[in-house]
């Protein structure tokens, strides 16, 4: 497996919060705040076009030539010039537009933005979305710029967003069905992205780009200041995006894809391309990075103060080793900061999974976390040695992220560097592993020892239960379990098959260790020399 190493943690950092509404009312961003996007009001010159539904006035900027290629001559030639801060000039009226007065403001349906079978909403700044972009349609090579108009929206009377002159600028846009009922993709805050998955429900977002995530300085976030817009077959987009932060410059290509089969799940699939130029050295950065949030699951039941059973965007990080080697590690919410790095060479991919899908495990009728979108990366050509690293921050609620996952190269970028990298994010059920070896099917964890004992003091007990076919035909003497750890003891540690559910085994052993440092425990079941399972992962935390 790769080499796990300490990495410093960041003593103050809180959970990323997401901004603001509710999937009924503007957003598809759930019930947590987001970081503000970024980018330059609009221009003032504009033509006049139809929008598609019933043709409402639209005005467009005039046509430019538009490729990859220029974006990306045009992110090398802002590289070399000072930031410049993409933030509102009106954020006295900004600051108005709280939560609640959010919430009264929807973008017209029938000024739809025409992209075939994926038309396009466009989201409203605010209180939280304090940074416009500049969003533009492309056809042919050639790019027209949307104009901002207030009557784009609808708002009461009296709203304080009647006060913002007419060149304000968007805060983002969201992707919807041909319908114009629901939306499947959003684009709102920072460089923050996310679908609402296989089964229409939003969880984790997606970034750009991460810089010193997890570090002792102050994280830095870049923002997409710009978006070009190209329609393609079907449920499809090719979304250009153009990224700026103190640090870096970046261009992006993301071809989109939406397919949904005939037990209307669905899978979406997008192809990204960057290309970056620093504007000075980066300590640590973050290729293809999430955030995501879990309070509790079945294995840490004692933080959950809540009366549901579990709470959480996602259980489990996965990762396709360089070597092939499939590792399993369920998410904790830790004592402290922690950031765990699992160094590795030409990773085959990694991602944040919700692997339990059963609505009893929540029982949240609500916001339905059994229906949280996964979401897997498969890197194009090699990405030569690095680590995906975990930040896990504490929590005692559900409206943080408090979970982050990226991949940090081992060359850091200096000051005129330019690097690009190419990969797959798939959002999707689970990730598409062949079934040759058994996935964690659950997690528990409590007192060490023997029921009708005396418990050792300072004793956790583990009890990991996998399960696939690959356990047909074995019996309870054909399977062995493999536990090892970075320090302490293990004891009664075996595996059996469980009772009356075909295909589940079950791993239990008990750890003492000492000290307030976590420990990294590793465990699988073999037969013979043949793995049988992926490789759970877990940090212990004697303090616990």
């Amino acid at each position: 497996m790769p080499k796990m190493l300490p990495v410093p943690a960041l003593p103050s950092r809180r959970a990323v919060v997401r901004g603001a509404v509710a999937m009924t009312a503007l957003t598809a961003f759930g019930s947590r705040r987001v970081l503000a996007g970024a980018g330059r009001g609009a221009a003032a010159d504009a033509s006049a076009a139809g929008s598609a539904a019933t043709g409402r006035t639209v005005r467009y900027g005039p046509v430019g030539a538009f490729s990859f290629d220029r974006l990306k001559a045009e992110a090398a030639a802002r590289a070399a010039k000072p930031f410049v801060s993409g933030r509102s000039p009106h954020g006295a009226i900004l600051d108005l537009i709280d939560y609640d007065a959010y919430q009264k403001i929807t973008f017209r349906k029938d000024a739809s933005l025409p992209l075939a079978k994926t038309p396009v909403q466009l989201f409203h700044l605010g209180k939280f979305f304090q940074e416009p972009v500049r969003v533009h349609l492309v056809e042919n090579g050639a790019a027209r710029e949307v104009i901002f108009e207030r009557s784009l929206f609808d708002m009461p009377d009296a709203h304080p967003a009647r006060d913002l002159p007419d060149n304000a600028g968007f805060a983002g846009f969201r992707v919807m069905a041909p319908d114009l009922k629901t939306d499947w993709l959003a684009f709102l805050g920072a460089s923050y992205f996310r679908t609402s998955g296989p089964y229409n429900q939003y969880g984790l977002s997606a970034r750009g780009l991460a810089i010193d995530t997890g570090m002792p300085t102050p994280e830095e976030f870049p923002r997409f200041t710009d978006f070009w817009l190209e329609a393609g077959d079907g449920q499809s987009l090719t979304i250009y995006a153009a990224l700026d932060s103190p640090s870096v410059s970046g261009a992006y290509r993301m071809v989109t894809r939406r397919t949904t089969n005939a037990d209307n799940v669905h899978l979406t699939t997008q192809d990204i391309t960057l290309e970056l130029h620093a504007r000075k050295d980066i300590q640590r950065l973050g290729i293809a990075p999430f955030s995501s949030m879990f309070w509790y699951g079945e294995g840490n039941r004692a933080q959950g103060t809540d009366w549901r059973p579990e709470v959480h965007d996602s259980d489990g990080l996965a990762i396709l080793t360089g070597a092939g080697e499939r590792l399993w590690r369920p998410l904790n919410n830790p004592p402290r900061v922690m950031t765990s790095s699992f160094v590795d060479r030409d990773v085959k991919g990694f991602g944040l999974l919700q692997r339990d899908r059963d609505f009893v495990s929540y029982l949240d009728d609500g916001i339905f976390y059994e229906r949280r979108a996964s979401a897997w990366i498969e890197p194009g050509e090699g990405w030569g040695p690095g680590a995906v690293q975990l930040l896990e921050i504490p929590t005692d609620d559900e409206i943080h992220d408090n979970i982050a996952l990226y991949w940090t190269p081992e060359k850091s970028m200096k000051a005129g560097d330019r690097s690009s990298w190419s990969y797959r994010l798939t959002w999707c059920d689970d990730v598409p592993f062949p079934d040759d070896l058994a996935r964690t099917i659950a997690t528990f964890a409590g007192k060490g020892g023997r029921p009708g004992q005396k418990r050792p003091e300072g004793t956790r007990k583990y009890v990991v239960d996998f399960g696939g076919p690959v356990f047909d035909g074995l019996g309870r003497d054909d399977v062995e379990l493999v536990v090892t750890a970075s320090r302490g003891t293990i004891s009664n540690d075996y595996a059996h098959p469980v009772v009356d559910q075909r295909r589940r085994w079950r791993a239990l052993f008990d750890i003492k260790a000492s000290g307030p440092e976590p420990v990294e425990v590793r465990a699988y079941l073999r037969h013979g020399t043949r793995a049988l399972t992926e490789t759970w992962l877990t940090q212990h935390f004697p303090e616990t």
